[in-house]
């Protein structure tokens, strides 16, 4: 199992997924462009001295990340607000990608089609959304307890 974000532009949520990541030992995937640089003095606080013991793979857009999973046999799983099936009711497997969207604009519709199931953390319907590190905590538990990883 592994965590994909879609050029995320908060260094800090994204420091902290990484660190999430390393201490679960699960590879994360960067899809470009970052709203940062990843030698960001804010990515880097948050990130602490984990990103030595993080996995991260760069991808240079979607279309090399697309082609990079398909190539691996990667099932790519979009955690979206527009997601119409509860992550708990998904049967998770080991070569799923969560994958989570921009903070500001989640993803666009030509990753929505590429995505084979799309999936909803719900919430209270006055609300607008959960932060991103903390939905890729609560999908990464789940989709790890079923598949054992």
């Amino acid at each position: 199992m592994r965590i994909a974000l879609f050029q995320p532009d908060i260094p800090q949520n994204t420091g902290n997924i990484i660190r999430l990541a390393a201490c679960l030992d699960v590879a994360v995937d960067i899809i470009k462009p970052t709203g940062f640089f990843l030698d960001d003095k804010k990515f880097r606080r948050s990130a602490m001295d984990y990103l030595k013991y993080a996995k991260i793979k760069e991808h240079r857009d979607w279309d090399t990340f697309f082609k990079w999973s398909v190539k691996n046999r990667y099932r790519i799983i979009l955690f979206t607000t527009k997601g119409k099936k509860d992550y708990l009711d998904h049967r998770y497997q080991q070569n799923d990608i969560l994958l989570f969207g921009r903070e500001s604009a989640g993803v666009p519709e030509k990753v929505h089609k590429k995505a084979k199931v799309r999936l909803i953390i719900p919430i209270q319907k006055k609300l607008r959304s959960l932060n991103v590190s903390s939905s890729v905590a609560i999908a990464l538990s789940e989709g790890m307890r079923q598949s054992r990883q």
